[in-house]
């Protein structure tokens, strides 16, 4: 199984998708993620994902690849990555959360922060699910 999370900048959303689906997916999965306009990934993406106890010191930003090709599933987290996805052949199965982008959040360092971790606590029960349904429906 082949599955490839999209957002716009690749900073926090599809970098938590990546994270949780590789947790709770089976080991020979291949799951990647990219943005429409990659940015790099968000320190606070990277702070939160430390305080769970994942590793963090793989994660890049990219461009969307040919990845994109081969995957069962493309995943978008945003109206702008669903809006921007290149076309797909027909034996991609397209999936769309519609997820706010934490690093566009402003206010006091908490308030960002409780922001990141309430994103990421949304995206790891959907990434929980999502994995369950695939492997029911296999």
């Amino acid at each position: 199984m082949q599955l490839y999370f999209l957002c716009t900048g690749n900073s926090s959303r599809s970098q938590f998708a990546e994270t949780y689906a590789r947790y709770y997916a089976p080991a020979d999965w291949s799951i990647k993620s990219a943005g429409t306009i990659p940015h790099g990934v968000h320190p606070k993406t990277i702070e939160v994902l430390n305080q769970e106890g994942f590793d963090t010191s793989r994660l890049t930003s990219d461009a969307i690849d040919d990845f994109l090709n081969s995957a069962d599933y493309v995943v978008t987290l945003c109206g702008d990555a669903r809006d921007h996805c290149p076309i797909t052949p027909d034996s991609v199965q397209k999936v769309h959360f519609l997820l706010t982008d934490p690093a566009g959040v402003t206010g006091s360092d908490e308030e960002i922060t409780a922001f990141f971790k309430e994103t990421a606590a949304e995206i790891k029960q959907l990434m929980q699910t999502f994995i369950t349904d695939i492997q029911k429906n296999a």
